[in-house]
């Protein structure tokens, strides 16, 4: 199967401004160094590291329109479109298809702690009811749902439209149960960044990446080396430099506060994050310092 979700995707942060309203000029800003400098090979907006759980739907549109607007089709744009309730989702993703998105990337209900039952429905009516390509995020540490195996490879092979899924629980054996049961149906796109190399190695070639925010050139060039060039030696040799990055945002789990707070030591402030999120620690602030000035001297 020739994949589609190829590259580096960043999960862009919101800018807000002092006021902690939406900031048009900074998050233009934002994805034109990402496009232009860093060379991502996709956008999405309203990701978890998009604050999307504290914007309003207003917000939501207006970030993803300014999205779409700026990047202009020069790589796809996939909007976050999550939310409790399904019908929420089916409206979001409907809306965001008159826009011009590329597809959607939806996390379960994060509040529900879902069945398997109730994750295939939930996906089922997303995929019979919004025309675009579904990408599942697969990330029960902050959902409470766990879509297994068997339940990913029965909403691949029946929709057509669910066309990958972001494998987000840190385990390599899910991957492979993934591509075992469902086979080429669906993408496997890589959803945890300290696994990002041995992802790679087992056959995925898309990584959907928080910390691109920040070191996108980083994670562009580990998938340069693993996947274009196929120069596993050099992979390895890179990957060992650029694993802290990794995890100190894994391990942490503070992705938003993390990404804006490099933003701001290298000079593109994008704004707090919304409470009740909280800036980064000054700890976190100081092992961050160390990376950036490692990576950007």
């Amino acid at each position: 199967m020739d994949k589609k979700y190829k590259g580096v995707f960043t999960v862009i942060c919101t800018a807000f401004d002092d006021k902690g309203d939406v900031d048009e000029a900074a998050l233009r800003s934002h994805i034109r160094w990402q496009l232009d400098e860093c060379k991502v090979h996709g956008i999405i907006p309203c990701g978890s590291t998009g604050e999307f759980a504290f914007l309003t739907p207003p917000e939501r549109q207006r970030v993803v329109s300014i999205a779409l607007d700026e990047v202009k089709k020069q790589v796809p744009v996939i909007a976050g479109a999550a939310a409790c309730a399904t019908r929420e989702v089916i409206e979001a993703g409907n809306c965001y298809k008159e826009m011009g998105v590329d597809g959607i990337m939806v996390v379960p209900s994060y509040y529900g702690h879902l069945n398997q039952a109730e994750l295939y429905g939930h996906y089922a009516d997303i995929a019979r009811n919004v025309a675009l390509p579904v990408i599942i995020y697969n990330n029960p540490g902050t959902s409470g749902s766990d879509t297994l195996p068997a339940t990913v490879a029965k909403l691949a092979n029946e929709f057509e439209n669910i066309v990958a899924i972001k494998e987000s629980t840190g385990s390599m054996q899910r991957v492979v149960d993934i591509q075992l049961l469902a086979g080429d149906d669906i993408e496997v796109v890589c959803g945890c960044d300290t696994l990002a190399l041995e992802m790679f190695r087992m056959g995925v070639q898309g990584w959907i990446a928080a910390p691109a925010n920040v070191f996108a050139r980083q994670c562009v060039k580990l998938y340069e080396l693993a996947v274009e060039q196929k120069d596993q030696v050099a992979a390895w040799e890179f990957y060992k430099q650029a694993r802290p990055i990794y995890d100190l945002f894994e391990n942490s789990g503070q992705y938003v506060a993390l990404a804006k707070a490099g933003l701001e030591m290298l000079g593109r402030g994008m704004g707090k994050p919304r409470k009740p999120l909280a800036e980064a620690s000054p700890e976190l602030k100081a092992d961050l310092k160390v990376l950036l000035d490692r990576f950007y001297p």
